[in-house]
């Protein structure tokens, strides 16, 4: 008995093959781009103290007093 006579599977089978290989693959793809938009995120920078004092300054939440006290401890300290 020859196993590709009758006994084959239909078209809805290889339909169903190929539907659940796309939600694989879709399903990988998804895996590998949500690692790396997470892995990306690790990667920011602080801003440093000098940088938030003189935001602080433009937003007019301190004066230029402050400002410039602020500006000369942070620049002693290092």
């Amino acid at each position: 008995m020859m196993w590709w006579s009758n006994g084959g599977w239909g078209w809805g089978a290889w339909l169903m093959m190929t539907l659940a290989m796309l939600a694989f693959w879709g399903l990988v793809a998804w895996v590998i781009v949500s690692f790396v938009r997470q892995s990306g995120k690790g990667h920011e920078t602080r801003p440093d103290a000098e940088a938030i004092l003189a935001d602080r300054f433009a937003r007019g939440e301190i004066d230029q007093d402050e400002f410039t006290k602020g500006r000369a401890i942070l620049r002693s300290q290092e």
